[in-house]
């Protein structure tokens, strides 16, 4: 298969180093930065994001849009959810009408849109999409390290077909219709990381991290249901998986804002030194905005939102959450 990776960050240079191993696909990496792409042909190393890989051979560079897409048959487009809509609109302008997967995880900031509902208004009757998703750290990826993933879609039969075709023994990928709930997991749970991170910096423990994770799960649930997700997605690859993997990997950016964040590092500077993108950040007013207006209780990403982006200090928000009223246990 002919694939054209689009956007050169750790994700999407993870995906494009581990298809390039698959001698079935011809693979095209589009870096949008002409500088950064004459780094990359000059030394074949990304070194921003992987500087101890090489890029192999047959990984084709380019970063001219026209260039990656004309031959492709499959469009991965792995940049964050703020970039998904102007890059979609550079595939329409293309002129060519390839199938689209995205990466990206979270809700587009302002309009609280999760990714598929950016393309039904981007790309809606010109080629069938979906979301490829689950718990997966880049740096693994490209290391040929076994991952298992999740490629939902409307369209039931693309999503099987594309993910027999980037199915290997390293890289499990399952297909869904829950395109809803696939999404809404990947979102969510970057939220609870920054929870998880701040509790395991705060010292609270295994206990109270097991804790973060259970009820973090119940939030996502929540408002996935809500939304018109499945239940059967979030006890999947795609809900809890992904939610154990990024509030107990050290590799998990999100993770590392909650740990500096309970360090009393300002948030500004925490960004500036991560240099990569925490989804979670941005992604947290969003979903605090769609739990009050769908009236769903989420006082986990509540409490985050709060340290983010209201200046409360992160042990009084932990401590609030923690002196909360007893109440049972439900979803």
């Amino acid at each position: 298969m002919r694939i054209a990776v689009l956007g050169a960050g750790a994700w999407g240079t993870a995906l494009a180093i581990g298809l390039s191993a698959n001698p079935s696909h011809q693979v095209a990496l589009w870096v949008r930065n002409p500088d950064h792409l004459a780094e990359l042909v000059s030394q074949r190393i990304n070194r921003r994001y992987f500087p101890d890989f090489f890029l192999p051979d047959s990984l084709e560079l380019t970063s001219t849009l026209d260039a990656a897409v004309e031959t492709a048959e499959l469009a991965l487009i792995v940049v964050s959810i703020a970039g998904l809509r102007e890059t979609l609109r550079g595939v329409v302008a293309c002129g060519k009408a390839v199938p689209v997967v995205w990466g990206c995880k979270g809700f587009e900031e302002k309009s609280a849109k999760l990714p598929h509902q950016v393309a039904e208004e981007e790309y809606a009757g010109l080629a069938p999409y979906g979301v490829l998703s689950g718990p997966s750290f880049a740096q693994e990826v490209a290391q040929g390290l076994p991952t298992a993933l999740t490629l939902a879609s409307h369209d039931e039969g693309f999503a099987r077909s594309i993910a027999a075709q980037l199915h290997t023994s390293r890289l499990r990928v399952y297909s869904s219709g829950d395109i809803v709930g696939v999404e809404t997991g990947g979102a969510v749970k970057n939220v609870i990381s920054i929870a998880a991170g701040i509790s395991d910096g705060m010292g609270f423990g295994y206990n109270a991290r097991a804790a973060l994770i259970t009820r973090g799960l119940a939030e996502i649930t929540r408002l996935g249901l809500k939304l018109g997700g499945c239940m059967e997605t979030f006890m999947g690859l795609t809900g809890v998986g992904d939610l154990i993997l990024t509030c107990t990997g050290d590799l998990s950016r999100n993770r590392r804002v909650g740990l500096m964040l309970a360090a009393g590092h300002p948030l500004p500077d925490i960004l500036k030194e991560l240099g990569h993108t925490a989804e979670g950040v941005h992604t947290s007013r969003e979903v605090l905005r769609l739990s009050r207006e769908l009236k769903i209780e989420m006082p986990i990403t509540q409490a985050i939102c709060s340290i983010l982006h209201e200046g409360v200090p992160a042990r009084v928000a932990v401590e609030a959450l923690l002196n909360r009223e007893p109440k049972i246990e439900n979803y």
